[in-house]
Formats: C-alpha cells, sequence, structure tokens
C-alpha cells in the first residue's frame, strides 16, 4: 500500500524545501507538473471569457521553461 500526500500538503514540503535551498530539480519538476495539472483543471471548470495573455501561452512556451531548468 502506498500513502499519497495531498497535493496542497505536497506543495508546502516543495515551498519549505525551497526556502531550506534543498530541493531538486526533479522535485520542481514534479512540483510544475502537478501545479499546471491544478490550473488546467481549474480553467476548465471556468465558463470561457475573453481571451487573456496567459491563455497565449502554449504547451511549447512551457516546454521551453522546463527546458531551461533542465540546463541550470
Amino acid at each position: 500500500m502506498t500513502l499519497t500526500i495531498p497535493p496542497s500538503a505536497q506543495i508546502e514540503i516543495w515551498r519549505q524545501k525551497v526556502k531550506d535551498g534543498t530541493i531538486t530539480n526533479d522535485e520542481l519538476r514534479e512540483a510544475i507538473r502537478l501545479i499546471r495539472e491544478g490550473r488546467m483543471a481549474a480553467g476548465a471548470a471556468k465558463p470561457k471569457k475573453a481571451k487573456t495573455p496567459s491563455e497565449n501561452v502554449t504547451q511549447q512556451d512551457t516546454d521551453d521553461l522546463l527546458k531551461e531548468l533542465e540546463d541550470l
């Protein structure tokens, strides 16, 4: 049996690791993935409004950001 941590608790753990300077690149990638997943789910539940600048961000843009993280 695997124990799973709720996403909000996991994010708090990662925040503390960032403050302590002990977070790994893999943990940063996982945090970004989890946060993006939550935002996408929240966006799907909202009724569509006029386009905002954040809606103009493409998958390519986010992949570029993750690539930059790998290059650190």
